[in-house]
């Protein structure tokens, strides 16, 4: 042997010592294998040398799952790789020894590599010209998946499979240094959850549950040695074809190598290999499109969490990083949806506006107090198809209307990118606390007329005068002094403009931000600045686009009696490894609340707001009617609110509210914002609301609202 060759061999010489097998011999069967690709020895020595003597080990992809409130009804999972790991204690006994059969039949003699594989793949490359054969033990083979899941860049996945030298070199320092650290039990079993099996199954959870919908610890024997013969070739030998030749010949060889190595009888072999192939396909779901069907209307739900993830600094710095960690970090997202609310609350949507309606009728329920989101349902199906859409079922009709409906995947409750919908007068709401937050008492009366020359200037139209805003009242009884009480459970125009003039058209667009709500329009950013807020006086009828879930949400933070919290999609966020997730020091599933307005405030809103459904306040009077009364005649408890519309009934709201749950509804045409609801519609986002209310309520206590003090009445605080 040369000095060159000599040195070359020494270099090889630390593999030997790392425990391949004692003995000159074994370098003799590696030398040749460094040759084996057509590289030069010298490239492989250096290869070896240069690489790392540890295997750092990445999480593989994962699954995450997504439940309903209860933890229990599962709403979708995400992923890239459908992959769930499980203990091997819970994978069938089967499995385990059809894996070893097939794949490496002396896995408990070797050190992670297998002299005797070598030896033989050297001979059969030889003779082949070629690799014709890889001499990878179980070991080796993990340690190509975890090297290929750790990749970082395309390159390094490539670097991780490709068939060379450096590679396979690679593969055996890791591999023994990995059987030095960790048993062979261990070994098994982060292979059995790593390898693929085909149709999207990675790992033996997935895989289970693909083809036959059990889980792994309830395999039988075929089912083992079917799925163990796959992982050689998932294509070749993929079970779920017409064909299944390729597939029960693979299943049968692997039943026979288990035989040979004593894993079981050959009475049993004959048995199993006489069973047929018996699949029971399962496709996991996989985001929100895959909402169950009889759960259909849950992916508005789904599709608002997926939106709020998105925006959340604790799963990555942006969207793209957020996105992947949803996809591949193996949580459980236990989210807020109540599924007897999210029923009840279909229903009620349903019973009024079928999923064929031009009119988009919907709802949202949140928990005030934690701002969690109970239910979001609107009467439209949730699908990427787009068949069919815009075609009324009348066949005389058909040609008549077009639009998003059913099917749509757009968020018509709110989150993504829609601006949402005109509210009309429930933004009365939000000048009414801004007055009570600026010292004024519930008593401030005016006299309101039936048209009201304002201040505020604008552009010519209907209710102008001159270059002045003239609102007007809906009825010739509105007009009279009115109170708080009264303004607002009549919902007086000429009133709430009065009130917006004295307290500051300004600091209404303030409360407004204050509560939660985005100005996602230009022309809404522009109004709301800081260069217009103070003329816009038409803000507290309810000019802006808003959505269902921001309302809601302001209604809650005044049942909460002024602590607002963010609206929130999930109750408990925990990590792979069964810890909560936090970020900051804080639970990212956790309200997120913080005191916006002063109780007595709140409490002062209130009173004024239960004059709205009938329920009377508990401080003033009403003025003898009310917009809403069939709200408490529908619920018979404490309850308080506000209806609105838009000019020309373009959209219908109610907003209602009780001690535990607040709810927000309306009606309108998010394809043509100009087609009015028609006065027929103007009632239906009540009883919606109060119908919802009372079913989700059923059997709760009737907590009452509490009164406001004396000095939020008549003033002099």
């Amino acid at each position: 042997m040369t000095k060159s060759r000599l040195a070359k061999a020494g270099r090889i010489a630390p593999l030997v010592r790392a425990g391949l097998i004692a003995g000159v011999a074994v370098a003799a069967l590696i030398f040749p294998l460094v040759a084996l690709a057509g590289a030069a020895a010298k490239d492989g020595a250096v290869a070896l040398k240069s690489m790392p003597e540890e295997l750092i080990e990445v999480p593989s992809a994962q699954t995450t799952y997504v439940y309903a409130n209860d933890g229990r009804t599962l709403l979708t999972t995400f992923y890239e790789e459908h992959r769930r790991p499980v203990d091997i204690a819970e994978m069938s006994p089967f499995i385990t020894k059809a894996i070893v059969a097939s794949e490496d039949s002396r896995f408990y003699e070797h050190n992670g590599v297998d002299a005797k594989g070598v030896a033989r793949a050297f001979v059969a490359n030889q003779q082949a010209g070629g690799v014709s054969q890889g001499a990878s033990t179980l070991t080796m083979q993990y340690v190509r998946m975890a090297l290929r899941d750790g990749a970082k860049t395309p390159m390094q996945a490539l670097k991780a499979t490709e068939q060379t030298t450096a590679r396979k070199l690679r593969e055996m320092r890791l591999a023994l240094e990995l059987e030095k650290r960790i048993s062979k039990s261990e070994i098994l079993e982060k292979y059995l959850n790593s390898a693929y099996f085909g149709h999207r199954a990675y790992g033996i959870f997935a895989a289970s549950e693909v083809f036959f919908s059990k889980k792994p610890k309830d395999l039988t024997l075929t089912e083992a040695a079917l799925l163990a013969g796959v992982v050689k070739a998932p294509s070749a030998y993929d079970p779920a074809t017409n064909d299944q030749t390729a597939a029960t010949e693979r299943r049968d060889y692997v039943i026979d190598q288990m035989v040979k190595i004593g894993s079981i009888t050959a009475a049993q072999a004959a048995a199993a290999k006489k069973t047929p192939i018996q699949l029971k396909l399962t496709t996991p779901p996989n985001d929100c499109v895959s909402v169950p069907k009889k759960h259909n209307d849950w992916g508005f739900f789904c599709d608002y969490l997926r939106n709020w993830w998105m925006e959340q600094p604790a799963f990555g710095k942006t969207a793209r990083e957020r996105l992947e960690n949803l996809r591949r970090g193996g949580y459980k997202v236990v989210t807020t949806i109540d599924p007897k609310i999210q029923k009840s609350a279909i229903k009620h949507v349903l019973d009024k506006e079928k999923k064929r309606s031009v009119y988009a009728h919907g709802e949202v329920v949140i928990e005030p107090g934690t701002g969690r989101i109970k239910a979001m349902a609107v009467n439209r199906k949730y699908a990427l198809s787009q068949k069919k859409n815009g075609k009324h079922s009348d066949r005389r009709k058909r040609d008549e209307a077009k639009g998003n409906y059913p099917n749509t995947v757009n968020p018509l409750l709110g989150g993504g990118d829609m601006a949402g919908y005109q509210a009309g007068s429930t933004f009365k709401i939000f000048t009414l606390l801004a007055a009570l937050d600026a010292g004024m008492p519930l008593n401030t009366s005016f006299n309101a007329p039936k048209r009201y020359v304002s201040k505020y200037i604008t552009a010519p139209g209907p209710a102008t005068c001159g270059v002045h805003w003239c609102p007007k009242n809906a009825s010739k009884s509105m007009t009279g002094r009115q109170t708080m009480w009264s303004g607002f459970g009549k919902s007086v125009n000429t009133y709430f403009v009065q009130l917006e003039e004295k307290v500051g058209a300004e600091k209404a667009v303030q409360m407004a931000e204050r509560l939660g709500l985005k100005w996602r329009t230009e022309i809404d950013r522009t109004l709301a600045g800081p260069d217009h807020a103070d003329g816009w006086g038409a803000f507290t009828l309810g000019v802006s686009d808003v959505t269902p879930v921001e309302m809601a949400n302001v209604f809650a933070t005044v049942a909460a009696e002024g602590k607002y919290c963010e609206p929130l999609p999930v109750r408990m966020i925990n990590t792979r490894d069964g810890t909560s997730l936090e970020y900051r020091g804080k639970k990212v599933a956790g309200p997120r609340c913080h005191r916006a307005l002063r109780p007595e405030v709140a409490q002062a809103a209130t009173d004024a707001a239960r004059c709205v459904t009938g329920y009377g306040a508990a401080k003033g009077g009403c003025g003898g009617w009310e917009t809403s009364p069939m709200v408490h005649a529908v619920m018979n408890r404490p309850v308080a609110g506000k209806s609105g519309t838009t000019d020309s009934n373009r959209s219908a709201w109610f907003c209602g509210f009780t001690p535990q749950l607040a709810a927000a509804a309306f009606v309108a045409d998010p394809d043509n914002p100009d087609n009015t609801v028609g006065t027929s519609r103007g009632t239906i986002s009540k009883y919606t609301v109060a119908q919802t209310l009372k079913d989700a309520l059923k059997g709760k206590p009737k907590l009452k609202f509490t009164p406001p003090p004396d000095e939020m009445v008549h003033g002099g605080w």
